[in-house]
């Protein structure tokens, strides 16, 4: 995984990605996870699998852009999860907190 990445941020500098404005990187990922939600609609194994991987790829530019690397983000949302209560509400984890708000 590692060289993965560090292959994607090589691409990205070579295109001149890291220094693009994160707010069109944004909208890049954006449309990659419409591409993931066809997928999902038509049932599309390999175009799920490759839109998933254009969405990993975009926010691996994403960080970079923005001085964090894909680790640091995804280290920090599994500690803000890791310990969180909740339960399953239509298919969806909900948290604790937020079925409370909505009571």
């Amino acid at each position: 995984m590692d060289e993965l990445i560090t292959k994607v941020e090589q691409w990205a500098k070579d295109k001149g990605l890291d220094q693009a404005q994160s707010s069109k990187q944004m909208l890049k990922t954006i449309e990659e996870i419409g591409e993931v939600a066809a997928s999902l609609a038509r049932k599309d194994e390999h175009g799920l699998r490759d839109g998933i991987g254009d969405v990993v790829v975009t926010l691996i530019i994403l960080a970079m852009q923005n001085d964090m690397d894909l680790y640091e983000c995804l280290n920090q949302a599994y500690n803000e999860i890791k310990g969180c209560a909740g339960k399953m509400v239509d298919g969806v984890f909900v948290k604790s907190s937020d079925l409370e708000e909505a009571e």
